[in-house]
């Protein structure tokens, strides 16, 4: 095992090739996730709200309540 410094080389290099993988297909879920979103709208609904609604789904029940209270607070405060 070559080490420099205090690296190993083969360890390193392992890490980087794991990273550079999963950088990958990240991207390719990136890429399935837009075809997603333009087919959905090629169908009518809106791309933003889809969105929206996926962040609002990933918050527990307090913490979306909390953000209905303050986003009708801010709402009122500003007229809208």
């Amino acid at each position: 095992m070559a080490q420099t410094d205090g690296i190993r080389a083969d360890e390193l290099s392992s890490f980087m090739d794991r990273i550079e993988r999963l950088e990958e297909e990240m991207a390719n879920i990136r890429s399935d996730i837009r075809e997603i979103y333009a087919e959905a709208k090629a169908t009518g609904y809106d791309p933003k709200i889809m969105r929206v609604v996926l962040r609002l789904k990933k918050l527990d029940e307090a913490d979306r309540s909390e953000l209905d209270e303050v986003t009708e607070l801010y709402r009122t405060a500003l007229n809208v």
